[in-house]
């Protein structure tokens, strides 16, 4: 059952050693997926195809608040990271409460990270500690048309 992708840190850091012994490439990336939308979909699936392995660390709700504002999360942290464990393209999920995804990359160490086109390389965090260890740092292209505040702004003009 999808669920069970749901790891903690520990959990996570053992399963991806254990698939890089086997020989698989471990794909990360992190957001906080708050009211999924097919952006979302299309950037993780272009992720899962360039490894073997797609891990996906998902803010906690204290995070997106330290990041969005105290108005979000919409969604828990836990129904999050349920959407994105459900998804066929994503193999494991955990929860981070920091406001960046550093400790998670020092821990799972994946050869390949990714973050959206919207991020410039510089700027990504951990590439440099993938890139250190032998991994690669990519980038998808944003895909516009799509994002979680302009879904609430539609609702809030809607529906308010």
């Amino acid at each position: 059952m999808y669920l069970a992708k749901i790891k903690s840190l520990d959990a996570a850091r053992d399963e991806c050693n254990r698939m890089k012994e086997s020989g698989k490439r471990i794909v990360f990336t992190n957001g906080c997926f708050d009211i999924l939308h097919p952006g979302h979909i299309r950037y993780l699936s272009a992720a899962r195809e360039l490894g073997d392995v797609l891990v996906v660390a998902v803010n906690s709700d204290a995070s997106v608040r330290l990041i969005k504002g105290p108005k979000r999360p919409i969604l828990e942290q836990q129904a999050r990271a349920e959407l994105v464990a459900a998804l066929e393209c994503v193999d494991l999920v955990l929860i981070f409460d920091e406001d960046n995804p550093l400790r998670v990359i020092q821990n799972l160490l994946p050869d390949i990270l990714v973050k959206g086109g919207d991020w410039a390389t510089d700027e990504i965090i951990g590439s440099d500690v993938v890139r250190s260890a032998g991994g690669e740092v990519k980038r998808i292209p944003f895909v516009t048309g799509f994002s979680t505040t302009d879904i609430i702004n539609r609702v809030v003009e809607r529906y308010a």
